[in-house]
């Protein structure tokens, strides 16, 4: 009863909210799964030049976080929830004609600029829709779903790679475009949240711009460098696996599937207590606890042998999915109390360009680190965590002290 009770949520608007999770992560999931054959195979690119094109999209997020967040905060958050995902769904939908380089990377800014607009206004809407006491638990609970959602998306990706027909995986981004649109009427279906005040006018907002809340800023970027434990299991552990130990290579399925289980069943436990900042701060040092243990466990591996190795490197996979599941916890408790209510938006863009820096610097650094300096690499990548979860409590007061003095909303 237990368990059911950190998977199921509690009221409706946390049960119509995990399901259209579920429903988005499933649409997204099946075309991420076969993003690279597809790309290469019907596309006709390089994998050279699809690498490049993600690279351009990445800095088109960066870049546009910050001004699409305010715009977040002019025209509302469920409006352009609703008209970026449809734009969305409409962009996967014209994935098949897509037929040269350019267009190829024209798109993906085009996606990338739509995507940072919609999660930017999903951000907002989710910290907007619920009280305070109940906020972070319904964002685990959203959490846990969109693991649902991406595990039978990649399922379905996976029955498409498997036929391996032109014709099948042409149909993953059609399917994956019809769902956006179901997923576009979900959201306007759901209930409207009002904007934040304005002053002097429909176009700004009241409260100083984010950017000017260097703590909160700062601590932005240590959310950004402890998140980097999706590299670690997405990218470097695989990588670590084949290239540095003997463990078989079909562990990797099973690593996946643990980290899946684990997050379902653990992430709602794993966020009690995370709607404050001093609770928030207690799950950034469990994070970076399991974030050293993890480097530390599976740097060892390049050492062992047999049953050994596969112990080990599960034991140090287990440990970072409890990092992700602290900090993702500490996440929501950030973004929620030390932004400015009356620009959410503004506060929303700039909580994400931590994680797109992350994302754009760590898995070149961390790759290199850990396979080519190996124990040393990872002794430096538990340090980079260590440094991030200790700055984020200065960070973290610091942003706390910025919103007293500009005289932000408390207890919303």
């Amino acid at each position: 009863m237990g368990v059911l009770t950190g998977i199921v949520p509690k009221t409706k608007l946390e049960r119509d909210l995990a399901l259209q999770c579920v429903l988005s992560a499933f649409a997204t999931g099946s075309f991420l799964t076969g993003t690279a054959v597809f790309f290469t195979q019907v596309v006709g690119l390089s994998g050279a030049q699809v690498g490049l094109g993600m690279s351009v999209a990445a800095a088109v997020s960066l870049a546009l976080s910050i001004p699409l967040g305010r715009l977040t905060d002019v025209v509302g958050a469920k409006l352009l929830w609703v008209v970026a995902s449809l734009l969305e769904a409409g962009l996967y939908l014209a994935w098949p004609l897509i037929g040269s380089f350019a267009a190829f990377v024209a798109m993906l800014a085009v996606l990338a600029t739509v995507e940072t607009a919609a999660r930017s206004a999903r951000e907002v809407y989710r910290i907007a829709v619920f009280p305070r006491e109940t906020r972070v638990r319904a964002m685990a609970y959203m959490r846990a779903a969109r693991n649902v959602g991406y595990t039978l998306g990649a399922g379905a990706g996976g029955v498409a790679l498997g036929i391996g027909s032109r014709e099948a995986i042409v149909a993953v981004p059609l399917l994956t475009g019809a769902l956006l649109v179901v997923n576009a009427a979900m959201i306007a279906f759901l209930p409207t949240v009002e904007r934040p005040a304005r002053a002097r006018g429909d176009l700004e907002l009241a409260g100083p711009a984010a950017l000017r809340n260097r703590g909160f800023v700062l601590l932005s970027l240590c959310n950004g460098a402890l998140q980097s434990n999706q590299v670690l299991l997405n990218v470097v552990v695989p990588l670590w696996l084949v290239e540095r130990t003997d463990a078989p290579h079909q562990l990797l399925a099973w690593l996946f599937g643990t980290n899946t289980v684990l997050a379902v069943l653990l992430q709602v436990r794993a966020s009690r207590g995370s709607e404050t900042v001093p609770g928030a701060l207690r799950a950034v040092r469990w994070s970076g606890w399991a974030f050293v243990v993890s480097c530390l466990v599976i740097s060892l591996t390049h050492e062992t042998a047999g049953w050994l190795s596969i112990v080990l490197i599960w034991a140090g996979h287990v440990t970072i999915t409890g990092a992700e599941l602290w900090q993702s916890a500490a996440s929501w408790g950030f973004a929620s109390e030390l932004s400015d209510h009356r620009r959410l938006g503004d506060y929303q863009g700039v909580w994400g360009m931590g994680g797109q820096v992350e994302s754009i610097v760590c898995p070149a650094l961390f790759t290199f680190l850990a396979l080519q300096w190996g124990a040393p690499g990872w002794a430096v990548i538990a340090v980079i965590a260590v440094t991030a979860a200790v700055v984020a409590h200065p960070a973290a007061r610091a942003a706390e002290r910025h919103l007293v003095a500009v005289g932000a909303p408390v207890g919303v």
